[in-house]
């Protein structure tokens, strides 16, 4: 077999093999005769092998067709396998000479991984956040549970914030009404900033049986483009006026949100306990998105488009199962274009993550797969159970191992980059780690 490879653009290359006829035609003969056996052909008796001459006029284009895919393929893992090629993606076959009785000769385009020489740790600039849970946040985090767990009582009071205001309301722009701007019996908490600003505001006073019109703004960042920016006018419709009743710092409560005591003291710590763990988590996971942007901008590398659009399925897969995973619809409908930023920045991040791995040839700790685990096992009311889920499960521990590999990286690079501390609050902590990267 011979073999050349030459560099067509950028990632891309081009093979051509050569393969001696004789090879090629022992898989012809032995594809003819798969065709063949079983075939019932009139004339010749049934469960007897055809003729070879008959067998090869009926099925002899067929066979070949099929031997020179295989032979294609065959060879062509073999010379990625000699040459260390490092493939990224599937290659595109196309023979140049295909004829009985000659070698065959064919060319494979395909894309391999972009050689990553990763800039020195200690050029990169780490913006990195700490925080603390104080009695102030466990305050908050208190009143929001049982502002969770609130029974509404309809009051001809004037709506307050807190207040819940169930509406009709239909919004206009330029006189003309705007699609998804109306909305019949919609129950909206004042204060808890779900619509645009200046729309709850102007409910403060409101009682049950009033109509009111609002003039507000549509923020210049709004997620509906054609809206950005747009003076509004809402005509309103209060049809009730609700207040909140809390419920008491009882067993009943604590039991509800999972901690079996009658001891609001208790019931306190085990509340800190757990957001000390979601501040810690977020606090890493702003750690890692800092990094990751660091190692992104010192960085310049070449993306394989095979690597993009293996992300692109896999991304249209996750949007259909999102909407409910509808069984006639092929997620190959969906634009790529829709996806193709996200495709390309999460394998450009999976690249240089592999690459910092392999420089500094990490393997994953056994500790930090312990402290992952249990992050999750805490969470739950059977930890034990957890536990063993995870190691007796292959595929779910290495998926741990992965993610304490990430983690592992980001602490190599903290640790030789240019961090500043900055101080920060709980609130500004959660909130920045649930913005999307």
């Amino acid at each position: 077999m011979q073999v050349s490879i030459e560099t067509t653009s950028g990632l891309e290359r081009c093979m051509t093999i050569g393969v001696p006829a004789v090879e090629l035609e022992e898989k012809v003969t032995s594809e003819l005769k798969r065709i063949a056996k079983g075939q019932r052909v009139n004339g010749f008796r049934k469960n007897k092998p055809l003729p070879p001459a008959v067998a090869k006029r009926m099925f002899g284009k067929q066979a070949r067709l099929e031997a020179v895919y295989q032979q294609m393929q065959q060879s062509f893992f073999q010379a990625v396998q000699e040459n260390d090629v490092k493939l990224a993606g599937m290659p595109r076959f196309e023979p140049t000479q295909d004829e009985d009785g000659k070698d065959l000769e064919f060319k494979a385009t395909y894309e391999v991984y972009p050689e990553v020489a990763l800039a020195d740790f200690s050029a990169l600039s780490v913006e990195r956040k700490s925080a603390e849970v104080k009695d102030e946040d466990l305050e908050t985090m208190v009143d929001t549970l049982r502002k969770q767990k609130a029974e509404w009582t309809a009051t001809e009071e004037a709506a307050k914030d807190g207040d819940q205001v169930n509406i009709d309301f239909e919004g206009f722009i330029d006189g003309e009404a705007f699609e998804g701007g109306k909305a019949e019996g919609y129950n909206l908490t004042l204060g808890s900033n779900s619509m645009i600003p200046g729309f709850e505001d102007g409910l403060v006073g409101v009682k049950g049986g009033d109509e009111t019109t609002l003039n507000v703004t549509f923020p210049e960042d709004y997620q509906k483009e054609d809206l950005q920016g747009k003076a509004a006018e809402f005509k309103v419709k209060v049809n009730e006026v609700k207040a909140a009743s809390l419920p008491e710092l009882d067993e009943a409560f604590f039991n509800a949100f999972g901690v079996e005591t009658a001891d609001e003291a208790e019931f306190r710590s085990e509340i800190r306990k757990n957001m000390v763990r979601e501040l810690d988590k977020a606090i890493r996971t702003l750690n890692k998105q800092q990094v990751i942007k660091g190692l992104v901008e010192q960085n310049e590398i070449d993306v394989p488009s095979a690597l993009v659009d293996q992300e692109i399925d896999r991304l249209r897969q996750q949007a259909v199962q999102q909407f409910g995973g509808a069984q006639q619809f092929d997620p190959k409908q969906l634009p790529a274009e829709l996806f193709k930023e996200q495709a390309d920045k999460r394998v450009r991040i999976g690249l240089l993550m592999n690459a910092a791995i392999e420089q500094e040839s990490m393997e994953p700790s056994a500790e930090k797969v312990e402290q992952l685990i249990e992050e999750v096992a805490a969470t739950y009311q059977e930890p034990d159970q957890v536990r063993e889920y995870y190691n007796n499960n292959p595929e779910q521990k290495s998926q741990v191992e992965a993610l304490a590999l990430e983690e592992q990286v980001v602490e190599k690079v903290l640790a030789a980059a240019q961090v500043s501390d900055v101080e920060s609050s709980y609130e500004e902590v959660i909130r920045a780690a649930n913005q999307p990267a």
